[in-house]
């Protein structure tokens, strides 16, 4: 039996990065406000203390942070004429679970996509010609554009305080940012963390070749540091226990940090914890939604009636909801023709690897998004004609701290474990880096997802089946750019040098980050897109579908800057314009 609960003017179902912010604005607006979290509730002070925080058994290894395989998994295979085998334990990326999302958990990586990314398509089109772009790359603009996204952008980096260096401060080029970022209307509200000696020597290597190195864009803070809405934070203690972890030093912003204490106090703001969604009930003909169907902990079921439905959990239960619920046409890659599914990507990530003879690196000292970059390789703003690829990559030396359970690096030829194997790591552990390149993932028709025909949740549920590969074209660009990665690390001096090439078939075994993006992409056309530049439903006008779900293809950079002005935006335009006159806002 269905208990029918009260209506109420939203429901957001998950409560990460997304749905905070949009929970934030909507409530501030005077709605009624429901969000719903399959995981359970997550608080700083009683989930994170500094004597317990940085465990690394229990947040790096055993992924407590993360979402069991047991409770909610995928399927996966890397071509359509294979079978898709359920994902058992998580390797590549790691879904969150939990009041606060991947945002408790993330490194604070906080980035703007450039203007280029978002028309990528025409861009290309444009420079180079239609010849040029592989018939199967599925990439499209998004129909928004950074100059529309820039003030939400600003909003979020200021809600955060985000340390970081300006490099393009309304259209004038500052010395010791990044050069090729978008024009921004003001600088970031807190300076750059302090750099560690690793990503000092590469930020001369990089300078001495006539790259242009800059500070990574941070949401851990470098100073102490008080928000609009009057939250303060602290300043980050470079303890390194940031990725997979969530910072009990209030030096990280997360929902937790700069959302959770406003919305607490608002009577018209609820969260329910440890309460799956089921589906989204609509009308039938899935044109207008009625509310959610969700099962608590005790396992009761419940309708919750809400005039607007907003979807932002993670990309793959967003996908997989719309599936399950019938909004929207199914994506058909035999075909071409469907949208749900349709142009998921991923990240293509490298690294080079370096030990050094005569320099001691301290990797224990770190932050979650500290280091320099060179964005000398990224986007757009070269010429990618002679070098037969789309895309680019960022390349850093980041100390994210090199934590004594999971870090034993060796030199190349090392023994995998024994004597020689203990001398190996003693030596090596100070005195050696990882540098980086993290690239673009570009949409193609191979690469989607659909509901597995086989594999079923403990609800009866088909799981969701992902299918996707490296494409050649950003095999290509990881082998140039992991190229010119290695060629700043030989200039480092180091005493050995080790280079990870990136190859296919993907393996969904090793971490490689967790950005996947697309299946419910964004656009101005119903017919390659399922929502409209607002992140609203084309087939369901009270639906928003909201996160990095809605990304047509993945930039080289990390989401979260992105799916947090998306929101933003959503959430305006709700209140500015569709609370006004309901309907659709394209």
């Amino acid at each position: 039996m269905t208990t029918r609960l009260k209506p109420v003017d939203a429901v957001i179902i998950g409560f990460g990065w997304s749905g905070a912010l949009l929970a934030e604005a909507l409530s501030r607006a005077g709605l009624s406000v429901i969000a719903l979290e399959r995981g359970p509730y997550r608080d700083t002070a009683e989930d994170f203390p500094p004597s317990r925080a940085p465990d690394e058994l229990r947040y790096a290894v055993r992924h407590d942070l993360v979402v069991k395989p047991a409770e909610n998994t995928i399927t996966f295979r890397n071509r359509s004429d294979q079978t898709a085998l359920p994902v058992r334990a998580w390797g590549s990326f790691l879904p969150a679970s939990g009041a606060g999302g991947g945002g408790v958990h993330w490194n604070g990586q906080t980035w703007r996509f450039r203007p280029s990314d978002f028309t990528l398509k025409t861009t290309v089109l444009e420079r180079y010609g239609r010849r040029f772009l592989p018939p199967d790359l599925t990439i499209q603009d998004w129909g928004v554009s950074y100059d529309t996204l820039e003030p939400y952008y600003d909003r979020f980096e200021y809600l955060c305080g985000i340390s970081g260096k300006s490099g393009n401060l309304q259209g004038k080029i500052q010395p010791g940012g990044n050069p090729f970022e978008g024009p921004r209307a003001r600088d970031y509200p807190n300076p750059p963390l302090t750099m560690p000696y690793a990503a000092a020597l590469f930020a001369k290597a990089a300078a001495e070749q006539g790259y242009h190195p800059f500070p990574q864009p941070s949401a851990n803070l470098s100073q102490a540091y008080t928000n609009p809405f009057g939250v303060t934070l602290g300043a980050c203690s470079y303890c390194g226990f940031c990725e997979r972890f969530g910072c009990g030093n209030y030096a990280k912003a997360s929902p937790q940090t700069t959302l959770m204490p406003l919305l607490r106090r608002r009577a018209n703001f609820s969260l329910r914890t440890e309460c799956l969604v089921l589906a989204i009930n609509h009308d039938g003909a899935g044109k207008k939604a009625l509310g959610v169907t969700y099962r608590d902990a005790s396992g009761e079921d419940f309708f919750q009636p809400a005039a607007i439905v907003l979807l932002a959990a993670y990309t793959f239960e967003n996908i997989r909801l719309l599936l399950l619920s019938g909004i929207g046409a199914p994506y058909d890659p035999a075909s071409g023709r469907g949208v749900v599914g349709r142009n998921y990507s991923y990240q293509t990530t490298s690294s080079v690897q370096l030990g050094f003879a005569d320099k001691i690196l301290n990797p224990f000292i770190g932050a979650g998004a500290l280091g320099m970059v060179v964005d000398d390789w990224n986007g757009e703003h070269y010429d990618h004609g002679p070098l037969g690829f789309i895309g680019g990559a960022y390349l850093a030396a980041l100390a994210t701290n090199s934590r004594p359970m999971l870090n034993h690096p060796t030199p190349p030829g090392t023994p995998r474990w024994g004597a020689e194997w203990k001398r190996a790591v003693a030596k090596s552990y100070l005195r050696t880096t990882r540098l980086l390149a993290s690239g673009s993932s570009l949409s193609h028709r191979g690469a989607y997802c659909d509901l597995d025909p086989t594999y079923r949740d403990r609800f009866g549920r088909p799981l969701l089946r992902l299918t996707f590969d490296f494409h050649p074209n950003d095999l290509r660009m990881s082998h140039f750019v992991t190229d010119r990665l290695a060629q700043i690390g030989r200039a480092m001096g180091p005493e050995w040098l080790a280079v990870e090439q990136r190859k296919a078939p993907y393996s969904i075994v090793p971490y490689q980050s967790t950005h996947n993006v697309g299946g419910a992409i964004m656009g101005a056309d119903p017919e390659t897109s399922v929502v409209n530049p607002y992140l609203q439903s084309w087939d369901c006008d009270n639906l928003f579908v909201v996160g990095a779900s809605a990304f047509p293809q993945n930039a080289s950079y990390n989401p979260t800057g992105t799916v947090a002005a998306l929101a933003l935006r959503t959430a305006d335009a709700i209140i500015g314009r569709y609370l006004r006159a309901p309907g659709s806002l394209a």
